[in-house]
């Protein structure tokens, strides 16, 4: 679906900057994911747990991006963004970009969700909605599980304010004291218990429309709370209670130069992220302008950063909901299958030896990447395995993986990003963990992040040493493998595993390359080849008319990439981009970027796979890796870009992959010029669905990937 010519030229006429703003971009992508949540043609509880995706989201983008405004509005650096709006102006442009979604996000949970989930069974109380037998057992609850818990803190001129840590709900409670008139406590609602109290099947009532009598029923902790504050105040009366909650700035500053010892820094970090200074307040709208007042002034904050909102507060807990047993609401279950190459009980070593093998989760399993660590690690001829961990998991089999093989005597090496924002801590118990295991564990490197996905098997074969390698564009995570759609390539092409050697060669001690043989690597060479890559296909299309780049990403905000992508734009050549969420690039503008075309493909899947594709006249290039074309990625992390050199798999990621994506009419929106999205439908057409199963691997027909 292309954009009428009248609208683009309207849009044209009114272009002030040729970037689109991060920050604004950012809230249109998760605006898409809130569309999801919408939409009807998805499952009630996939729309539910897009919901409680778009809300964790928002979280996030607080804590992360709109806290480093604030920081620059504190240092007074007036500092533009590439569109041109200071600091000041960006938080301006970002609260109203946000203040009509949340009233939007309001009515979808208050008006639309949660009677749908009532007439299916699934009901979310308030405590004013329960009956005397269910307040009753409401009562006894609170007495048993959560009274126990609670710790209220006053504040008056004896007891200073008390701290509100990150992302915490609290009770601010106004208190009458028949001696010291109005008082007020905060009592923190305890995140060591649910969030939503599941009351008895008893007492749960049913309904007509749930046929098979599959009815639960929940009730919010922090009304059962309010409900028996007096409980924590005797003596006193509690004349009223208002919900609040309260984001800080997550973004850790580590001083790597000064830290003797790089893993108790990180510790001490992920210690005071709850200490940040707040970025955003939010209330109940029943709270009153004297206690809103008394929050902000304590919190030191202005109105600007507080948003009052109807109903529920940190609405991510309704992910709980997605794991209830109704599979009837549910999106059908994805059964991941083996590459063909690796089924039958195939030595995987002499499997790659015969060629490569392509990996594109999550059509098809994780358990090739644990298998080919287990392998190695059984193998007597396996010398030594080189691994880099960023996010892992909680419960991770690549790290057993690891373990195992030093426990059978093999030599193993792991490069742990301590810096993966919000999972430090996990990579904190994983790294001690191996180092435990006797595993040689590096702790990524002062200066930059190692984001690059790579795994190195070095094995004595006959009178030489050949080396196999996995190389990705996403985690070592088994869990996220499920739900992430990436790809990874295990090889053992000479010129690529040698590379491979050089770079855990570089992690692992001081050594720098400049050139690496195959791969491209950040920040080494990666920045550079991308930029002859294109001016390739712009002195191609000069030559021949035939230019054509295919890039696929999470993110696309660097501005000399993007400048280099409106230069081949300019002489005529097709530029189509997947990018998934922020994207500064402006297309179809008049004169700048008439050829390029932007889509966001927003599904069941998380799109996470990086995919760069150069046409050259038909000889083509193909890269795979853990990059987006962002400024950190390419100057301030250790990333990989591996080229597909396999023809036929080359072809299958062109024509399957890519060209699903371009086709797709059921989950695609285009970015308009003036950076909202636009939604594509089949209409009349076929519909094309990029993330259907049989279009993304190459033995689609016997994969029987849905069940």
């Amino acid at each position: 679906m292309e954009q009428s010519p009248e609208v683009a030229s309207a849009v044209t006429e009114h272009v002030t900057s040729p970037f689109l703003n991060r920050e604004l971009s950012w809230i249109e992508f998760n605006r898409r994911v809130f569309e999801e949540a919408c939409d009807h043609a998805n499952p009630l509880l996939e729309r539910v747990k897009f919901f409680a995706i778009w809300a964790s989201n928002l979280d996030e983008f607080f804590m992360i991006r709109v806290s480093g405004i604030k920081q620059q509005i504190s240092a007074e650096v007036q500092k533009q963004s590439p569109d041109g709006l200071t600091p000041s102006e960006q938080l301006a442009s970002i609260r109203r970009a946000l203040l009509p979604l949340i009233d939007e996000e309001r009515r979808l949970l208050l008006d639309v969700l949660l009677p749908e989930l009532r007439e299916q069974g699934i009901t979310l109380y308030n405590y004013d909605q329960l009956n005397p037998r269910q307040r009753a057992w409401v009562a006894d609850y609170f007495q048993r599980q959560i009274f126990p818990v609670l710790t209220p803190l006053a504040f008056d001129s004896c007891r200073p304010f008390p701290f509100i840590s990150n992302l915490s709900i609290n009770l601010a409670a106004v208190i009458q004291d028949p001696h010291k008139g109005e008082l007020f406590a905060r009592v923190k609602v305890p995140e060591v218990l649910p969030r939503l109290v599941a009351l008895p099947a008893d007492l749960v009532e049913a309904h007509d429309a749930d046929a098979l009598g599959r009815h639960v029923g929940f009730i919010w902790i922090e009304q059962v709370i309010a409900a028996h504050l007096d409980a924590l105040f005797p003596g006193v009366e509690v004349i009223e209670s208002y919900p609040f909650r309260v984001i800080r700035n997550a973004d850790m500053e580590i001083e790597e130069d000064e830290a003797d010892d790089l893993l108790a820094t990180i510790e001490q970090g992920v210690r005071q992220r709850r200490f940040g200074e707040v970025v955003r307040l939010t209330i109940d709208d029943s709270m009153p302008e004297r206690i809103a007042h008394l929050l902000q002034t304590n919190l030191k904050i202005g109105p600007t950063d507080c948003y009052t909102v109807r109903g529920p507060l940190a609405l991510t807990d309704l992910m709980a909901l997605t794991r209830l047993d109704r599979p009837d609401l549910k999106a059908p279950i994805h059964v991941p299958v083996l590459p063909m190459a690796l089924r039958g009980g195939v030595d995987i070593f002499e499997v790659l030896r015969n060629g490569d093998v392509l990996l594109h989760h999550p059509y098809h399993t994780f358990a090739p990447v644990i298998d080919f660590i287990n392998t190695a690690a059984e193998d007597p001829d396996v010398l030594a395995i080189k691994q880099t961990l960023y996010r892992v998991g909680s419960n991770s089999p690549i790290v057993r993986a690891l373990m195992h093989a030093r426990e059978l005597g093999k030599q193993v090496t792991a490069v742990v990003e301590l810096k993966a924002r919000f999972d430090e801590e996990n990579n904190i118990i994983w790294a001690r963990a191996l180092e435990r295991a006797g595993v040689h564990v590096i702790y990524g490197l002062v200066g930059v992040k190692v984001h690059a996905k790579l795994s190195l098997v070095v094995r004595q074969e006959q009178e030489s040493i050949r080396c196999y390698a996995h190389l990705g564009t996403g985690n070592y995570n088994a869990g996220t493998a499920r739900a992430y759609t990436d790809l990874g390539l295990l090889t053992c092409r000479p010129e690529i595993t040698a590379d491979v050697v050089d770079l855990f060669n570089t992690l692992t001690a001081y050594g720098r390359r400049d050139e690496y043989r195959k791969l491209l690597i950040a920040p080494v060479t990666m920045r550079r080849h991308l930029r002859r890559l294109i001016r390739r296909e712009i002195e191609r299309h000069q030559l021949a008319g035939d230019g054509h780049l295919i890039f696929k990403m999470n993110s696309l905000v660097d501005r000399g990439l993007i400048k280099e992508l409106y230069r081949a734009s300019q002489v005529g050549v097709r530029v189509d981009l997947i990018v998934r969420g922020m994207c500064s690039l402006r297309p179809g503008v008049t004169g700048m970027s008439e050829t390029i075309h932007v889509r966001s493909i927003i599904g069941p899947f998380l799109e996470h796979h990086r995919i760069y594709y150069f046409h050259n006249g038909g000889e083509s290039d193909l890269y795979l890796g853990s990059a987006d074309l962002m400024e950190r990625n390419l100057d301030r992390r250790v990333e990989e870009l591996f080229p597909l050199e396999d023809p036929s798999l080359a072809h299958f990621v062109r024509h399957n992959i890519l060209a699903s994506f371009l086709n797709d009419n059921v989950r695609a929106r285009i970015l308009l010029p003036d950076g909202r999205y636009q939604r594509l439908r089949p209409g009349d057409s076929e519909p094309c669905d990029s993330q259907a199963p049989e279009r993304m691997i190459p033995e689609g027909k016997e994969a029987e990937t849905r069940k």
